[in-house]
This record gives structure tokens, sequence and C-alpha cells, in this order.
């Protein structure tokens, strides 16, 4: 980087010293594109680093699919899944969304794969998992959720697992939610809640 900013220095200079200096028009030829590419390199290399910075800055959610798509008036809805997708992604999250194995049957009457959740959400195969029948989701969630170190949107407690989970304890891991007067609400903040409206 700074290789590129004293070549960019220097061909400026270069620049400047063949257009005051008749005798030094040639140089013109030379310094006028190492000017260019430094400047078109430095803005290049500026720019991958503010897209790495915001990557990096984009904090990881899992969804408890099975306990969010209840939300809305206790009724087990894909939509509802897909409003709180929809209202984390625009604040810059990336995202994750965990089933029971019978969440399928919930809303369409049959199993459904991670596949089919992914169509139906919108999202990547690799980002929604539904778990094995007769496997609870609890331990699925707050696994995925350490790797990415991520928080997970749930109203549940995990209190089955606090043992083998001490971040169930941590304020802001477990963010609780749902719909008032049919506005989604979420406590993304510790003791904040944010309405969509």
């Amino acid at each position: 980087m700074v290789f590129l900013i004293l070549l960019v220095i220097v061909s400026l200079i270069g620049v400047v010293a063949s257009l005051a200096l008749p005798e030094w028009s040639d140089l013109l030829l030379i310094a006028g594109p190492c000017a260019l590419a430094g400047i078109c390199l430095l803005l290049f290399k500026w720019g991958r680093r503010a897209r790495n910075a915001r990557k990096a800055k984009r904090e990881w959610v899992v969804l408890d699919g099975s306990n969010v798509m209840h939300w809305k008036d206790g009724t087990p809805q894909i939509e509802t899944v897909r409003e709180v997708l929809s209202y984390l992604s625009k604040r810059g999250y990336t995202l994750g969304v965990v089933f029971d194995a019978n969440a399928g049957y919930l809303i369409s009457g049959t199993y459904l794969h991670d596949s089919s959740f992914g169509k139906m959400l919108g999202l990547p195969e690799e980002r929604v998992m539904v778990v094995p029948k007769g496997t609870p989701a609890d331990p699925y969630i707050l696994d995925v959720a350490r790797d990415l170190g991520a928080r997970v949107v749930s109203n549940d407690r995990f209190r089955d697992w606090s043992d083998d989970h001490p971040e169930l304890r941590e304020p802001g891991f477990l963010v609780r939610g749902g719909f008032r007067s049919g506005h989604l609400w979420l406590e993304l903040e510790m003791n904040t809640t944010t309405t969509m409206q």
C-alpha cells in the first residue's frame, strides 16, 4: 500500500513537471499512465478493504424456525419466518434457520427437506437445517449458533440445555420476538425492543 501511494505521488510530480517544463514533455508518456494506474489500484484496494470490513461486521443470527413460525396467532406459518428473515436481513445480519423434523408437516402436511425450506424462504440450502426425525432441534440450534458465533432468535429459553451451553446466560444471546397489533418486534439490543412498522 505504501509503495502504491509513493508511486502515485512520484507519478503525479512527473506529470506536473512534464506539463510545466516543455523540455520534459516526454516524461508525460511514462508518468501519466503510471499515475492513472496507481490511482486505479489504490481505489480498488480501498474498495476491497471497505467491502471486507462490511462483511466482517455482519453478525450471524440463527432462527429457531419451529418456534418463530408460531409467532403470528399461534398458527404455524412459513410467511412469519420469511417476515422475520426479511427484517433481519435488511439490518445486515447473516441468517440461518433450524427446523424440527415435523415443521414441514405443520406447514404443508408433508415432510420437507432443507432444500424445500430454503426455496420457500429464499435462502441457500446450506443455511437451512431440518433436524433428523425423533431428534430435538434445540441442541442443533445451540451448536450451530456456537460454531458461527451467532445469536439465536426464539422465545424458547432452552433451559434443558443450559449446562452444556453457558452462552444462554449471556445477555443478548437469545433474541425474543413476536407480533403486536400485526407488527413484528424483536429484542435485538439488550432492554430495547425494535418494531417493524
